[in-house]
């Protein structure tokens, strides 16, 4: 019987690129898997329908297909949850077991504490990074900083903003049964580019990658409260020489001017109803 150990070895090592890549560049087609790792799309394809097999990806229809000519429609192929937790998940059993035991004993603040930290923390790693990029180029300096920083993320440009996907979570499963993990570095990722942000997607509850939206500024909605903040200092106007406020100035600051002064009878009748005023 020949010896296919080797060969084994060679394909399980290629899929493991594959998977790599798929959580690099999120979901792709063949032919871009291919042309990075150097491999025809036929030889591709096989170990790709090997993983299809395995259940460690899965594949749909591309939505936005180029111009095609004959052939088979474009398909992309992603890592499914499997896929994932094949990846660099170590101890998440233990990391489970641990914060239900903290939140059993001391409370569900306790983990949400624990969560937040650990925010604090990738924050604090690429925090640098980002505050040396300019405003605008920020989300894909973010999304460098934490490739560099151990987490697979890209950034993509939108005609309402900018997303970032996160395509490998290390504690996927860790986050099903506890979002506060979500939630704080949703609140970390707001901080670090100092804009509101939305998640739209995360892989603990299923979808392909974690999508967090960071919206273009609306500038334009602020304007007509600078013009407003513009006009403000006109509106106390010049006085008239009398003192009394012109017609450009408010109606609030006019009435004290033109109240007519009090009358010596009334002074003099509280003098003697009520005593010397001291």
């Amino acid at each position: 019987m020949p010896d296919t150990s080797n060969g084994t070895a060679a394909d399980g090592r290629t899929r493991d690129r594959v998977a790599r890549l798929l959580l690099e560049l999120g979901p792709s087609t063949a032919v871009t898997l291919s042309a990075h790792l150097g491999l025809s799309p036929a030889a591709i394809r096989r170990h790709l329908d090997a993983m299809l097999a395995e259940g460690t990806i899965t594949t749909r229809s591309a939505r936005n297909p180029a111009p095609r000519g004959r052939g088979r429609p474009a398909r992309v192929y992603q890592l499914t949850a499997a896929g994932h937790a094949a990846g660099p998940t170590a101890y998440e059993d233990l990391a489970t077991s641990a914060l239900s035991f903290l939140a059993d004993v001391a409370g569900q603040a306790v983990v949400a504490e624990f969560a937040e930290a650990r925010a604090a923390e990738l924050e604090r790693r690429v925090r640098a990074a980002v505050a040396r990029a300019d405003p605008a180029d920020r989300p894909a300096a973010l999304a460098a900083a934490m490739s560099a920083a151990g987490y697979t993320a890209s950034a993509s440009q939108l005609p309402t903003g900018v997303q970032i996907c996160q395509h490998h979570c290390p504690v996927q499963h860790v986050a099903e049964q506890f979002p506060e993990l979500c939630g704080a570095e949703t609140a970390a990722l707001s901080r670090l580019l100092d804009s509101h942000v939305q998640r739209l997607a995360t892989i603990a509850h299923g979808d392909g990658v974690c999508t967090t939206h960071v919206p273009l500024e609306t500038r334009e909605s602020q304007r007509p409260e600078d013009d407003h903040d513009r006009a403000a200092p006109a509106s106390s106007g010049p006085t008239a020489s009398d003192g009394s406020a012109t017609s450009a100035g408010p109606a609030v600051s006019a009435a004290p001017r033109s109240a007519p002064p009090v009358s010596t009878p009334t002074a003099t009748s509280l003098t003697s109803s009520e005593g010397p005023v001291i």
